[in-house]
């Protein structure tokens, strides 16, 4: 049986997508077979990190909306970003970054946001896998709340921020309503001057929940730009280690 992981936040900029790229890129380079859906139809961004184009004739999760293809259709092969010796398989459902794919997700009344968690069963059966990543909006909308319904688990990421903990708190309260198996808490972007052990130790104990690790601010991310996946760039860097945490703890 396929695992479902949707990977959250409540706001936007915790490095939520980034976090999702380099979570399947572990999955993956583990030897899973492992697909990504960008379900971030309003602020898409996988695509970039994994250098698919979404602007030419490329077939994205929009034209399974609108039913134009169907969603296996949609899943394109990035397993050559991570490197020649990758057991595993990764592949990536892109969301369209063509203004009038975006705009007509906003206004179109028949716009159905349960057609894409009704393709998560058809896409893991079409393609094998063991594990479907979904990388959410931020805050909590239709998508959202149908991705968190039918996973597994659920990452939520903040940032030590106290807006971040406040909108954390309400999408924490939403994933408990939903059953969720299995929650984890990631900080991210921790400034250098706080400690981890501490920051873990207050995060976990306001909200009641495991937090799969604290990690810090890197300029070597913020440097990279999203132009690659970190684990693939810098496999030695400490940070690439925590995100080998993170994924072993979601996959637990």
């Amino acid at each position: 049986m396929t695992k479902k992981i949707s990977i959250h936040s409540f706001r936007g900029g915790t490095g939520k997508t980034n976090s999702t790229a380099n979570i399947g890129s572990l999955l993956a380079i583990a030897g899973f077979r492992v697909a990504i859906l960008d379900s971030d139809i309003q602020s898409p961004g996988l695509h970039v990190i994994f250098d698919v184009d979404t602007d030419g004739n490329l077939l994205t999760l929009n034209d399974y909306i609108w039913g134009r293809c169907q969603i296996q259709e949609a899943a394109h092969d990035v397993t050559s970003v991570l490197g020649d010796s990758v057991e595993g398989k990764l592949f990536l459902v892109p969301s369209s970054m063509k203004a009038s794919e975006v705009a007509r997700i906003l206004r179109d009344e028949n716009y159905d946001p349960s057609r894409i968690s009704d393709s998560y069963e058809t896409l893991c059966e079409a393609l094998n896998l063991d594990v479907l990543i979904i990388d959410t909006h931020p805050g909590l909308n239709d998508e959202t709340l149908l991705s968190m319904a039918v996973s597994d688990a659920v990452g939520l990421l903040l940032r030590p921020d106290y807006q971040d903990y406040q909108g954390t708190s309400v999408a924490l309260e939403i994933a408990e309503k939903l059953d969720v198996p299995a929650i984890k808490l990631i900080v991210n972007k921790s400034p250098a001057l706080f400690s981890p052990e501490i920051v873990k130790q207050k995060v976990g104990e306001a909200f009641g929940k495991e937090v799969a690790a604290v990690l810090p601010h890197s300029n070597e991310m913020m440097a990279l730009a999203s132009q690659s996946v970190f684990v693939i760039k810098y496999p030695d860097d400490p940070l690439a280690a925590l995100f080998k945490q993170v994924t072993r703890g979601l996959m637990e």
